[in-house]
């Protein structure tokens, strides 16, 4: 299962410019596929992309299916968020700047 950083009082789901497996850069959401990964990890993560562990970042678990719809919904766009719904249902949104 992959596990994820999502913004607690949001619902945000980190998403960001990613390497697949194949060499390629796209934009999609941050996981890691075991929880211990995850939260050996995720701080160090987040001080690497600028921010600090403030506990309002929490590791979250999605089915590889969900993921993959979350993904699919970004468009590989990074003017796009994603928000996590209790519905288990990704809501998409441009980013306001």
């Amino acid at each position: 299962m992959p596990y994820v950083l999502k913004q607690k009082k949001t619902g945000l789901i980190y998403s960001c410019m990613l390497v697949n497996h194949y060499g390629l850069a796209y934009y999609g959401v941050k996981f890691w596929g075991e929880h211990q990964e995850a939260e050996e990890n995720f701080e160090r993560f987040l001080n690497t992309v600028g921010m600090k562990e403030n506990g309002e970042w929490a590791i979250f678990e999605l089915e590889e299916r969900e993921m993959k719809l979350c993904n699919v919904k970004l468009k590989n766009d990074p003017n796009y968020e994603l928000i996590w719904q209790d519905t288990r249902k990704p809501l998409v949104r441009i980013v306001e700047n």
